[in-house]
C-alpha cells in the first residue's frame, strides 16, 4: 500500500504593479526612444545627453499615469504612479533646464501639445486618431531637441528631414495598429493605412532611394499583415513596431 502524498502548498502568485506604473502600449516605447537618440546621433552625443534621456522617460511615465488617472475620474488608487512619476519627472526636467536653460524656448510647444492630449485623456478620448496625432508630433520633437544638445553643430535640413521622417513613419503606425486592433473590422482603416503608406513611400523616395526602399515595405506591411494575421496578438503587433522602427531609423541614419 502506498504512502499518502505530501500535500503541497500552492505556489505564491508573482504580485502586478499597480494600474499606473507600468505601460503596456509595446511599440509606445519605440516612438519615445527613437526621435532623441536620432537627434543624439546627428548633433553629437554629451553628457547632457544621459538627463534629457532620463527626464523624457520619466515624464513619458508621469503622462501616461496621469492620463489612466483622468480617464478613471481622478480615483485615488491611480494617484500614486502620478505623484512619483511627476515628482521625479519635474526634478530631472529641472536639472536639464539648469544646464541648458536654451531648451525653454521649446516649452510653449510641449505645453501645449502635452495640454491637449491630457484633455482627450479627461475626455476619454486618449485612443482618438486627433490625440495619436499630437503624442506623435510630441515625440518627433525630441529630435531637434536632442541635436541642439549636440556636441557638434548638425545642419537643420539634416535634423528637419529626420524629424520629419520620423513624423511621417509614426504617424503612419496610428491607422496601421487601427486597422489590426482597435478598427480591423473596418475597411476604411486598412484603405486609409494602405493610401497614407503609398504616399509615405513616394515622400521616403524623394529623400533617398534607401529610405524609398524601406517605405515600400511598410506598405507591403500595411497590406499583407492585416490581411494574413487580422487577429494579431497586441505584443506580437508591439515587436513588430519594434522592428520596423529599427530598420527604418537605421536607414535614416545612414541617409542623412
Amino acid at each position: 500500500m502506498s504512502a499518502p502524498r505530501a500535500a503541497t502548498a500552492p505556489a505564491p502568485r508573482r504580485r502586478r504593479p499597480g494600474p499606473g506604473w507600468v505601460p503596456r502600449q509595446h511599440g509606445a516605447w519605440a516612438m519615445v526612444l527613437v526621435p532623441p537618440l536620432v537627434g543624439g546621433a546627428l548633433g553629437g552625443w554629451s553628457w547632457r545627453h544621459v538627463l534629457l534621456v532620463d527626464a523624457w522617460l520619466v515624464g513619458y511615465l508621469a503622462y501616461h499615469a496621469a492620463g489612466l488617472w483622468l480617464r478613471s475620474g481622478r480615483r485615488p488608487r491611480y494617484r500614486a504612479p502620478v505623484v512619483v512619476y511627476g515628482a521625479a519627472g519635474a526634478a530631472l526636467l529641472g536639472a536639464l533646464l539648469a544646464v541648458a536653460p536654451r531648451l525653454l524656448v521649446w516649452a510653449p510647444a510641449f505645453a501645449l501639445l502635452l495640454t491637449a492630449s491630457l484633455v482627450a485623456s479627461r475626455r476619454r478620448a486618449d485612443r482618438s486618431w486627433g490625440n495619436d496625432a499630437v503624442t506623435v508630433v510630441a515625440a518627433a520633437l525630441l529630435t531637434p531637441v536632442a541635436a541642439a544638445l549636440g556636441t557638434a553643430a548638425a545642419r537643420p535640413v539634416d535634423v528637419w528631414t529626420a524629424t520629419a521622417v520620423l513624423a511621417a513613419y509614426f504617424l503612419g503606425t496610428v491607422p496601421y495598429v487601427k486597422s489590426l486592433i482597435r478598427e480591423r473590422d473596418d475597411p476604411r482603416v486598412r484603405r486609409a493605412s494602405v493610401a497614407y503608406h503609398v504616399l509615405v513611400a513616394a515622400l521616403l523616395a524623394l529623400v533617398g532611394p534607401l529610405l524609398g526602399a524601406v517605405g515600400v515595405l511598410l506598405v507591403a506591411r500595411a497590406v499583407v499583415v492585416p490581411w494574413r494575421w487580422p487577429r494579431a496578438r497586441p505584443a506580437a503587433i508591439g515587436a513588430g513596431e519594434v522592428l520596423a522602427t529599427l530598420v527604418v531609423t537605421t536607414a535614416l541614419l545612414v541617409t542623412v
